[in-house]
């Protein structure tokens, strides 16, 4: 399991601040139970488990501000917390303190079917969210593969297999309700598409990772739900070559909503762990929305792209059945990766880059990959330019771990290298500070001065993004 660096021992007085929360919670809205404190000091990465002192469940922005005043009293850090999907270790409580989980602040607030808008709590998940307009033709397409909740998704930063057509959190969040280091309660944004008025705090708070305050109520946009959908299955003779497959629909500006890849050991894993037979070959998983005869379109478009690159089974479907078991299949790869060794742990990380860097940065992965010895699917929303590997290993073997983390940090350079990210949607949290240095360079010093200015006593979330 992968450590955070030492840190400064803070002298909390923990029985105050429990007793300080206790005066403006009720009596089950504050937990010092163990089991609860464990569950909030990890997330589902295989970074160490740091245990919280403290976890409040608030049911409102007035509330979570009254705990942000306590806390700041007592000097004690706060960790957002919202289901614990992360994979780069954001809620572990490296300095102990307060986790907030925002599990009970689960209401949608107000929907504006006309304008195309949503506002919601934190802790409303995707799911939930999309069970509840679903009635009114509306849909958010922001889809990440686990049912994280929309303040989790928006404080990573999060996209998922729709990015490639509708974007991330980044363009999908209108407006934010944030409660500061201090308490104090401030808005974002609006409901209005564009503003010029002042700084856009909206997307300075958006991918912040809990560092910099509490997100307690977002604004999202919505989409109208297509006339028609539908899925389509292609494998290929090599990766390459389903590389250059969606590198090429892209650059024909055929809208697709979802164009995922899979290679062989993926597709071997899901096979077994979902119960499918689809070829073991390096394979891409389409969608499309649209009109009847759009979705047609696309997918003769595809298939025609496809075919020059030796494409075979392209299997194409408008069952609803059919595209949910395969797009449930996709969203089951991380545990069909572990299933292919029973008792290992798995090592997510995922990089991206620009769509002309693509094929050259997942070949040179892949012969990676290959001379390390490691087991290692990888899938990824190539569309935009995002893959993901996840190394499944024994994390109490330091030599396979040492080969596992050199295979990463060599990913993590390559991606830069070629003008991309160390990270397309997992997030920094601490286990990739040394990546975002290496790739934002002296801007991190900036992103440092923000921080000071709105955390000075750095209590919100620490030790992630930056090194203590």
């Amino acid at each position: 399991m992968t450590a955070a660096a030492p840190r400064p021992q803070r002298n909390l007085n923990v029985p105050g601040l429990v007793a300080a929360l206790q005066k403006i919670l009720k009596a089950d809205q504050v937990s010092t139970n163990a089991g609860i404190r464990d569950r909030h000091g990890h997330d589902e990465s295989y970074h160490e488990s740091h245990a919280p002192d403290v976890v409040v469940f608030p049911e409102s922005t007035e509330e979570v501000s009254a705990i942000a005043k306590v806390a700041a009293e007592f000097g004690a850090p706060v960790i957002p917390f919202g289901v614990g999907t992360s994979l780069e270790g954001h809620v572990a409580a490296l300095d102990g303190g307060i986790s907030i989980d925002m599990g009970r602040m689960n209401k949608v607030i107000e929907v504006n079917a006309d304008d195309l808008d949503v506002k919601v709590q934190a802790g409303v998940t995707r799911k939930a969210l999309n069970a509840y307009i679903k009635d009114q033709g509306l849909f958010f397409p922001i889809d990440p593969g686990a049912d994280a909740t929309i303040g989790g998704m928006t404080a990573t930063r999060a996209s998922g297999t729709n990015a490639v057509r509708y974007g991330t959190m980044r363009e999908n969040v209108l407006g934010l309700t944030v409660v500061l280091a201090d308490g104090r309660i401030i808005q974002t944004g609006g409901r209005s598409r564009k503003s010029a008025a002042g700084y856009d705090l909206t997307r300075l708070f958006v991918g912040s990772e809990g560092t910099l305050g509490i997100i307690t109520e977002i604004r999202l946009r919505l989409y109208g739900v297509p006339e028609a959908m539908a899925a389509a299955v292609a494998n290929f003779p090599d990766i390459g070559s389903a590389v250059n497959t969606v590198i090429r629909t892209i650059q024909a500006g055929v809208p697709v909503a979802r164009i995922e890849l899979l290679d062989e050991v993926q597709i071997d894993a899901i096979n077994k762990y979902s119960k499918l037979n689809f070829a073991v070959r390096p394979t891409l998983f389409f969608e499309f929305h649209g009109t009847e005869t759009g979705v047609a379109e696309q997918s003769a478009l595809v298939n025609e792209i496809g075919a020059e690159f030796g494409m075979s089974d392209f299997n194409w479907t408008s069952k609803a059945e059919d595209r949910n078991k395969m797009w449930q299949a996709r969203h089951d790869a991380f545990y069909a990766g572990l299933a292919l060794r029973p008792g290992a742990k798995g090592w997510p990380t995922d990089v991206c880059v620009p769509i002309s860097r693509l094929a050259n940065c997942i070949l040179e992965t892949k012969a990676d990959v290959a001379a390390s010895g490691l087991l290692t699917p990888l899938v990824g929303h190539v569309g935009d330019g995002n893959f993901h590997l996840c190394i499944i290993l024994n994390p109490d073997d330091a030599e396979e771990a040492a080969r596992a983390k050199a295979l990463t940090d060599r990913l993590a350079h390559r991606a830069i290298a070629m003008g991309g990210t160390c990270t397309g949607e997992h997030g920094i949290g601490y286990g990739k500070i040394p990546f975002l240095e290496a790739e934002h360079g002296s801007a991190v010093a900036v992103m440092r001065q923000l921080k000071t200015t709105l955390d000075p006593d750095n209590r919100m979330n620490p030790g992630k993004i930056f090194r203590a």
